[in-house]
């Protein structure tokens, strides 16, 4: 009896130390893994709840009551599912040769550069609008791995079409908040030395000058905060979704959505966004939009409420009064259970049914909004099978 008595003691402090090994090994790799990002100070949190009524000293909230998962068993199957293809695709996605690599478009900040709006594509949600002779650089991700190590994650099945370093100057880079598939250690850091200015939701600051960027180029705003750079207007406005990049920092920075707005046209970015009364808001402060980009990806019954299923998101559009729509989060990454093409499918479905023009341009085209109809091919469909 005392020798099995001995054995279990051996066992369980060795347990207990590996538990302890365990434990403080992850409590190290949380606290000291740069891609995690940083957090916030009390001095922060206590101008954040001076700015933000949805923060409660510790987390932001939605406008509504909100939960990441439905926590059903057993969910219904999305009725309006159109795609029967895999969730990646079996064939590399075409890629085109933006303008600024071509030179075809002169981006000098003169009258016709003023007035001219467009957007380039790089997959899933990372973009590049030109507005306001401004080159804005949205949620780059550039890496293939959307995860905070090299060797698991979400892995990418297309390509971004070029690297940081084919980027021309960026005057504004915008984040919507701190998902891995969002915001990019890799990309920020590598991309820095392009980038005069960052406009990023409160928290997201952090995450930044723990990567290097310096302070005096980062500002942060609330919901309904507006500034101003070169005359062009910038708002950020709500979402619905979440933030985090770790287990213990769940909705410790802010989530949002951009209005962009000059003297020739209004733009909106709606981030990642459920479904909710926001869009009316942003309407009812803002008028009709001339362009918006919407995401429309990575839905699932499991979490309703945290992604707009494609129809949702065009009727977003047509709550905020856009005349041209382009949907966005998809074609990059999987995140979601259902088929590559069902995102963009559905969206151009229900878009059809409230006379939208949808400018779905290959990953890598410059759109241009003033010539949508250069957009307009729906080119994933010549190699689907």
């Amino acid at each position: 009896m005392k020798k099995i008595f001995k054995v279990l003691k051996m066992f369980f402090i060795s347990l207990f130390i590996l538990l302890c090994t365990l434990s403080l090994a992850a409590f190290l790799f949380l606290t000291f893994w740069k891609p995690f990002g940083g957090s916030a100070s009390e001095e922060d949190r206590r101008n954040y709840a001076e700015r933000a009524a949805n923060f409660d000293g510790k987390e932001f909230h939605n406008l509504e009551d909100f939960k990441v998962m439905a926590f059903a068993s057993n969910p219904a199957p999305d009725p309006l599912n159109f795609s029967d293809r895999e969730t990646r695709p079996d064939f590399d996605f075409p890629v085109k040769v933006p303008d600024f690599l071509t030179q075809e478009t002169d981006y000098v900040s003169v009258e016709a550069g003023l007035r001219d709006v467009s957007v380039t594509w790089f997959g899933h949600s990372s973009l590049l609008l030109h507005m306001h002779g401004l080159n804005i650089l949205i949620d780059p991700v550039f890496s293939e791995m959307i995860s905070p190590v090299s060797f698991a994650g979400s892995r990418r099945f297309s390509s971004p079409g070029i690297s940081v370093d084919d980027l021309p100057e960026i005057d504004i880079l915008i984040q919507s908040h701190d998902h891995y598939d969002h915001l990019d250690y890799n990309t920020i850091c590598a991309v820095d030395g392009k980038v005069k200015r960052y406009i990023v939701p409160l928290g997201v600051e952090n995450h930044l000058k723990r990567w290097g960027v310096s302070s005096e180029k980062i500002q942060n705003m609330a919901w309904w905060e507006e500034t101003s750079v070169e005359g062009l207007k910038i708002a950020c406005t709500p979402s619905q979704h979440f933030s985090g990049r770790h287990l213990t920092d769940n909705m410790e920075t802010l989530w949002c959505s951009w209005v962009f707005i000059d003297d020739y046209n209004k733009v909106f970015e709606s981030g990642d966004s459920g479904d909710g009364p926001h869009w009316k808001m942003i309407h009812d402060r803002y008028g009709d939009f001339d362009f918006a980009i919407m995401e429309c990806g990575q839905y699932n019954v499991r979490w309703p409420r945290v992604h707009s299923f494609p129809e949702q998101s065009v009727r977003a559009a047509v709550t905020l009064g856009a005349k041209t729509v382009m949907p966005v989060h998809w074609g990059a990454v999987v995140l979601s259970s259902h088929g590559w093409d069902d995102p963009v499918e559905r969206f151009l479905l229900e878009a059809q049914k409230h006379e939208l023009t949808v400018m779905t341009p290959y990953i890598g085209q410059t759109a241009h909004l003033n010539v949508p109809e250069h957009c307009l091919e729906r080119w994933w469909r010549t190699n689907s099978k």
